[in-house]
């Protein structure tokens, strides 16, 4: 992995002394002097990757994870029984598909060795170079993004931070099986992008309605393989370090919620954070909230359950709603995590993992009044 840049002695020299339970202490670092790590037994790779030349009026992001590292790092671990290595930062290429191409290529290796993958960016056009690491796993893939912006773009528009999207669905191989928003607001996306999504069958959740209850974005980020963080849908109180931040958003505490639940997918195998810029951070308070909620989803990794109920279904609490004459929803509870599930009924080329659709006891309950939840309605359009 030779585009790969050890992690500056920079970083270090921010750093107090640390103790020994600290995770500067305790994650793997590619040095100058030591090379690479061994990823033998690591279960979790962070890689930073210095490419802002798509983030229009955001230039300075592709510093950000030299600038978070050191409020990771101070940071204690939890009660986790897994390793971690950070891996330094993959170098810009010198086009950016290059730099696409270099992400790819390293998201591929690790997921082959079946290792979670942490990209710290740099701008959010990156998420595709995650999205694409999957196509030789000939697999369908689940993208879920927090973020204020659908980034659906115009028409033909070149791959940007604010038209990844649309790449995700037009360039093949067609991998994208479900796309999820969380968080958007309504003055920022055009009527365009916001039918579009719900045209394609694709999931959004308006920025109130997922504040409302955040518990309700778990479902959502169940199913997610690939999680897109968009730190502007943080608002401007707690996250000053980005151009496009605004008075509304997500609180740092829902933010660092919803990365948890993202951690605790069964499912998820990569997690990008993207556009923090540290030229317009206030005294480190994004980085800050940045490094806080990558710890968050450490956390929610060790507190998997393991219960995503594919094959045999036999400890499983089945419910059987009667919606009318004819007509009957199963849902399927976890004995061990108490999370809900929803049966679609198997389409020519659906795989039988998307024959479950996560969901919350209130879809439950919704459906005992005769109502058909919406994820129930949207999954069975792409039967």
């Amino acid at each position: 992995m030779e585009y790969l840049s050890p992690v500056p002695e920079s970083v270090l020299s921010k750093l107090p002394v640390l103790e020994p339970g600290q995770l500067g202490h305790r994650i793997k670092r590619h040095s100058e002097l030591d090379g690479i790590p061994s990823l033998e037994g690591i279960k979790i790779v962070i890689v930073g990757v210095q490419e802002d030349r798509r983030a229009y009026r955001n230039a300075g992001c592709a510093a950000a994870a030299d600038h978070i590292r050191p409020y990771l790092y101070q940071l204690h671990e939890g009660n986790w029984d897994f390793e971690i290595a950070d891996l330094g930062n993959i170098y810009s290429g010198e086009r950016h598909v290059d730099t696409i191409q270099l992400l790819t290529d390293f998201c591929k290796n690790m997921l082959r060795k079946g290792i979670i993958t942490i990209t710290i960016g740099g701008s959010q056009d990156l998420t595709y170079g995650n999205y694409r690491a999957y196509d030789d796993l000939e697999k369908m893939v689940n993208v879920v993004s927090l973020d204020s912006r659908l980034d659906v773009g115009s028409e033909g528009r070149d791959l940007d931070h604010q038209s990844y999207v649309s790449h995700l669905v037009l360039q093949e191989p067609h991998n994208l099986y479900n796309f999820t928003n969380i968080g958007y607001q309504t003055y920022f996306n055009s009527p365009d992008e916001i039918g579009l999504i719900d045209k394609l069958f694709f999931e959004a959740l308006r920025l109130g309605d997922a504040q409302a209850n955040i518990n309700n974005t778990e479902p959502l980020l169940r199913e997610a393989d690939l999680v897109s963080v968009d730190i502007n849908a943080v608002r401007q109180s707690y996250n000053p370090g980005t151009f496009y931040t605004s008075p509304h958003g997500f609180s740092g505490n829902e933010l660092c919620a919803m990365i948890r639940y993202a951690g605790m997918s069964d499912t998820v195998s990569q997690l990008g954070l993207f556009e923090y810029n540290p030229k317009y951070d206030q005294r480190g308070q994004s980085a800050h909230l940045c490094a806080h909620a990558l710890w968050y989803f450490l956390e929610g990794v060790s507190l998997r359950f393991g219960d995503f109920p594919v094959g045999t279904r036999t400890n499983y609490e089945k419910y059987t709603v009667l919606i009318d004459e004819e007509d009957t929803l199963e849902f399927y509870k976890s004995p061990n995590s108490g999370r809900w599930w929803i049966e679609i009924p198997k389409g020519e080329f659906k795989s039988d993992r998307f024959s479950l659709v996560p969901c919350s006891y209130e879809d439950y309950q919704e459906a005992l009044q005769g109502k058909i939840p919406k994820r129930w309605w949207k999954a069975q359009q792409k039967a």
